[in-house]
């Protein structure tokens, strides 16, 4: 059960390049903002499944001497990481967001 999680894991982290590869490529072709934000959520995807393999991989190990209840807490710890990475990366959506619009603003008042 414990390698098929490990697979499954590596796997998730495998798709995840993929896709967030092909995003950013037809983001930059295009200059989609859209598209620009799914490859930065496909990318916050990528992280989640690296940490995620990791915390698998941690969370195999049985109990030792620093650890009596094994090392299950680490899950706990991986799913605070992405979700500060996911609101940073919200942030930085809404940065962008914002900056487009006050500057196609500025070229609309420039234009007249």
């Amino acid at each position: 059960m414990e390698q098929e999680k490990s697979k499954v894991a590596f796997v998730s982290v495998l798709a995840a390049i993929f896709l967030t590869t092909f995003k950013l490529i037809v983001g930059f072709v295009t200059g989609s903002l859209g598209i620009l934000s799914e490859a930065l959520h496909s990318g916050l995807d990528l992280v989640a499944a690296i940490i995620t393999l990791f915390a698998v991989k941690m969370t195999i190990k049985p109990s030792d001497t620093d650890q009596h209840n094994g090392h299950g807490k680490i899950e706990n710890f991986s799913a605070l990481l992405e979700t500060m990475l996911l609101l940073v990366t919200c942030v930085w959506i809404i940065y962008e967001s914002v900056h487009r619009i006050v500057r196609t603003l500025e070229d609309f008042i420039e234009y007249f």
